[in-house]
């Protein structure tokens, strides 16, 4: 490859997501690879709750694509995902004889980066 050749890719990131990294981990691993047009399909029809934030993240990097880098929306697919654990809300609950339990309420930071078939 030649040096002043650059391969187009597009990203869209989501930060500081109030869910657990490893419930995305799950269904990331689903679309990896796909195209897009499958990739989405998947996540409107899988019942987990991470979907919701992935559906949203994959049609963000989609549109940065087709409007930033003029890329054909039909011939993009998913070429790296993943996720990476966020600050972890620290959360008591009281239990029993005056003790307490800790509660972490865990948060996510999503990267989804689409590329053009050749």
């Amino acid at each position: 490859m030649e040096a002043n050749a650059q391969v187009k890719e597009a990203r869209a990131i989501l930060r500081y997501a109030r869910i657990s990294p490893r419930k995305v981990k799950i269904v990331l691993d689903l679309i990896r690879n796909q195209d897009t047009e499958k990739a989405q399909a998947i996540l409107k029809n899988i019942p987990n709750s991470a979907a919701e934030y992935l559906l949203k993240l994959l049609n963000s990097a989609i549109a940065n694509a087709e409007n930033n880098f003029n890329m054909d929306g039909k011939n993009l697919y998913v070429s790296e995902c993943y996720v990476c654990p966020g600050p972890t809300l620290k959360r008591m609950m009281p239990r029993a004889r005056g003790s307490a339990d800790r509660i972490l309420k865990r948060t996510s930071h999503m990267t989804i980066v689409v590329k053009e078939r050749n």
